[in-house]
């Protein structure tokens, strides 16, 4: 049934709807991703459509290619999310445990951000933490799901990070915003990254902390992708934005697992990753080092200018 849908999807598309070559079904929690030939083609998981906006992850996509940071889009259907891009051979999906058992991976993925965020992109979305926290409490307050308990304590709680991230907010760039290890593709000397689903003008340490915790890295990788990003030491206040960003990421990603669960997702126990990422969030915030942290960006320690 899967491969009569995809099948479908690159019938309808003019310079493949000859293909008749095999698929393989690779990764992807909420999309179904095929291998045909020498193209990936991506159709959009169902449900996606209430927090996905298609149009916006098209020019993304575009333009994150452009930058070399991104295979090659071959097609893209702004309303229906339907994508092809070309097959990177050689390459590894990656997964927590590759990102500790390939040698300079996290300082590929960190060269791939810096590429990214210095590119001068510019994607039609402005991914804001705080206001996507309420946009998705409201698609969760018309389904049946509960909260993990204290959820609201913790976000009134993170009114002292907005106000320390505001301090000395650094330039929006575009960013991928959503780094799970999945999304990144190694051949071993390059790391290029796909699916720009929640792609947007951010501030660019969100993409370092956000991988750090998908990543699961450990001091000696998150140390690794930090200097290859900033070619040397970060600063204080660089290296604050990380570790306040990999609590953030968790009080957000929470309310994504939510949302699979009350559309029935099946790909995983998405109360179980609620629940854990909410868990993690709280005790990285409860940490003495993460009040320094935050000291150490509100006093904006160290800051740098990272435009292009």
């Amino acid at each position: 049934m899967v491969d009569e849908e995809a099948r479908a999807a690159l019938a309808a598309i003019p310079a493949l709807a000859g293909y008749e070559g095999p698929l393989e079904r690779l990764g992807g929690l909420t999309n179904l991703v095929f291998r045909a030939g020498d193209v990936c083609l991506r159709i959009p998981g169902k449900g996606t459509e209430e927090y996905i906006n298609r149009a916006n992850e098209a020019v993304a996509a575009r333009e994150a290619a452009k930058a070399g940071v991104s295979p090659e889009l071959l097609h893209v259907d702004g309303e229906t999310g339907i994508m092809v891009t070309r097959f990177v051979a050689g390459a590894e999906t990656m997964s927590p445990e590759k990102f500790k058992t390939r040698p300079g991976s996290p300082a590929r993925a960190g060269k791939a951000f810096r590429r990214l965020h210095r590119s001068g992109a510019v994607f039609p979305f402005r991914f804001e933490l705080f206001a996507m926290i309420d946009d998705y409490l409201k698609v969760l307050s018309t389904k049946d799901v509960a909260l993990p308990a204290g959820y609201h304590d913790v976000v009134r709680e993170a009114e002292t990070v907005r106000s320390a991230l505001a301090a000395h907010p650094l330039p929006l760039v575009a960013c991928h915003c959503d780094p799970l290890c999945e999304n990144f593709l190694d051949t071993g000397d390059r790391m290029w990254i796909v699916d720009w689903e929640y792609s947007g003008m951010n501030d660019p340490l969100w993409d370092l902390g956000d991988l750090s915790v998908e990543g699961q890295f450990d001091v000696a990788q998150e140390e690794e992708m930090m200097h290859a990003y900033f070619g040397g030491e970060p600063t204080p206040a660089e290296r604050g934005r990380v570790v306040i960003y990999k609590a953030m990421c968790d009080l957000l990603w929470t309310l994504w697992g939510l949302i699979q669960l009350a559309n029935s997702n099946p790909v995983d126990d998405f109360r179980a990753y609620a629940d854990g990422r909410f868990a993690r969030c709280k005790a990285l915030m409860e940490t003495a080092d993460f009040s320094r942290h935050l000291t150490a960006v509100r006093a904006g320690l160290g800051a740098r200018n990272l435009e292009p």
